[in-house]
């Protein structure tokens, strides 16, 4: 089952009102203006929660400085000790420490078993509170909970959504690189509560998660046979989309859940085709005697991004949802692939083989401001952020070992190691949990 009750958790949005006026905060962020300096920010131990208060903490803090917006204040350096968190701060103590921002919070035990964690962000220099929510959940849920805490944060002190209450499925690598075993996992963006969704006796590809449902689509070689097939992650339940003659590639859904978008080959070339999940018939969208694959929907549905070798090297064209329209949008040198479209819908990313370099990087969506992220000996799969401020791409570096999961944001300058057990592939990143 996966982690069912984590569907059960119950939000409280209203705010914990104290007794201050209510203003604009003098704190906020703005990431629209490229490299952004972090703002200082301390998020004290929750109250009341021993251990686990402290454990709460210490996710909404890392989750907040591996954004790259935030740096949170050594917690050696506090000078208040918040014994009540209902009460008001002396907000000169966080002053002089710089501290921007103020996370203070409790965590208790309901009677029924549950657990209830409650927060409150405070502006110190304009000496208010911006705002304090509070949740209930089951107590083994509460990495979730401080994930849940961390994104409200990010979203009143930047003004859009986070993207830490989230998942990835990807492939995780195991044995020596000449018998590698690969299996679909899934973990929190952040590397932890990892699990394996198949065995390692068969090998599987390229996993993509529905943005409607907690559904995955992905390929599997089980039997030998290529397949696609759709995973329902809380009930464990498999199906396959359809037995196609010859190959099937990177397939993916619409953005309405609906369709399932893929390439599939035959006779030697490969073409796009998108099928009905209700109705399982498909649709034909190019016709070429080239390779045509890793087509991507643009967020509205209304076009789809796709890599094509029709010009001699792989590029990236872009279409109508109906495959109308092709046209070529890359012209740089070396060749494209692995295209995916922001679900902000303004930009494009992509991997890049140039000068004996694979680069993750990307362009706007008629082609033009291509910037690269980072490069190395072998970078491929990007994939997006709910809120598309963020990506997640795998590299495999030169000699021994194998591939690792690693973040960047739109910057190039915030790049992570996302920690795993063994080695991993090929992540897709899910939207926002219910």
């Amino acid at each position: 089952m996966y982690r069912r009750n984590l569907l059960r958790l119950l939000v409280v949005l209203t705010g914990l009102a104290v007794s201050l006026p209510q203003a604009f905060a003098k704190v906020e962020i703005n990431i629209n203006k490229g490299n952004v300096e972090p703002l200082p920010i301390a998020v004290t131990d929750f109250v009341a929660g021993g251990d686990l208060g402290q454990r709460i903490t210490d996710v909404i803090a890392a989750d907040l400085k591996r954004s790259g917006l935030f740096a949170p204040v050594n917690k050696q350096a506090f000078i208040e000790k918040i014994s009540n968190p209902d009460q008001p701060p002396r907000f000169d103590d966080w002053k002089v420490i710089n501290a921007q921002a103020l996370v203070t919070g409790r965590v208790t035990q309901e009677g029924d078993g549950r657990l209830r964690a409650e927060f409150r962000l405070w502006d110190t220099f304009a000496g208010q509170q911006l705002t304090g929510q509070q949740f209930y959940t089951q107590p083994e849920n509460w990495r979730r909970v401080a994930h849940i805490i961390a994104d409200a944060i990010y979203e009143r002190l930047t003004g859009e959504k986070g993207y830490f209450d989230t998942r990835i499925v990807y492939v995780a690598e195991s044995g020596p690189k000449t018998a590698r075993k690969r299996q679909l996992a899934i973990m929190d963006q952040d590397g932890f509560n990892a699990r394996a969704l198949t065995n390692s006796n068969e090998l599987v590809l390229t996993p993509r998660f529905s943005p409607s449902r907690q559904e995955i689509t992905y390929m599997s070689f089980e039997g030998n046979q290529p397949r696609v097939y759709l995973l329902q992650l809380e009930t464990g339940q498999r199906e396959v989309v359809g037995n196609f003659p010859g190959m099937t590639f990177a397939p993916r859904f619409s953005p309405d859940g609906q369709r399932v978008i893929m390439s599939l080959q035959q006779e030697g070339n490969a073409n796009i085709y998108t099928m009905d999940l209700r109705s399982r018939t498909t649709t034909r969208l190019t016709s070429t005697a080239a390779i045509d694959t890793s087509p991507s929907y643009s967020p509205d549905g209304s076009q789809i991004v796709f890599e094509s070798d029709r010009g001699g090297r792989p590029q990236l064209y872009v279409m109508g949802a109906d495959g109308s329209g092709q046209r070529r949008i890359s012209f740089g040198d070396g060749s494209y692939s692995t295209p995916v479209w922001s679900p902000r819908g303004d930009l494009i990313a992509f991997t890049k083989q140039s000068g004996g370099k694979f680069s993750i990087g990307v362009m706007k969506t008629d082609g033009s401001g291509e910037r690269i992220l980072t490069s190395g000996f072998h970078n491929e799969g990007p994939t997006w952020a709910p809120n598309g401020r963020v990506l997640m791409f795998f590299r495999q570096s030169a000699g021994a070992g194998g591939p690792q999961i690693y973040s960047i944001d739109l910057t190039g300058y915030n790049e992570q190691l996302i920690q795993t057990k063994g080695f991993a592939s090929d992540p897709a990143w899910s939207p926002l949990l219910e």
